[in-house]
């Protein structure tokens, strides 16, 4: 399954976690916390830099995939909802029918 939101969804998704994060100063991985909002401007690596420069990736690599094996079947889905809809309809179905659910 892809989830392929748009680049506006994503950044609004990093924004707003990393903000919150950093405003409560929510400890992370290893003790780290969220590092000053400036650093969007400084650090190379900031995961709201990492996020936009990276974006195009995923197609890259999804079509790259399915060149090597086309008979993977790919679901690409532009919305958390349409995950949930996904989910909740023919996987949820076959879920109940192998006693899974």
């Amino acid at each position: 399954m892809w989830l392929d939101l748009s680049r506006w969804r994503v950044m609004n998704q990093v924004g707003r976690r990393t903000l919150r994060r950093r405003l409560s100063r929510q400890v992370l991985w290893n003790g780290t916390v969220e590092p000053p909002l400036w650093t969007l401007f400084t650090d190379r690596e900031h995961i709201l830099r990492w996020a936009w420069s990276t974006h195009h990736k995923s197609a890259e690599r999804v079509a790259a995939l399915l060149e090597q094996r086309p008979d993977l079947n790919v679901v690409r889905l532009p919305t958390r909802r349409a995950v949930e809809r996904w989910l909740a309809g023919p996987l949820q179905e076959a879920a109940v029918r192998c006693g899974a659910a």
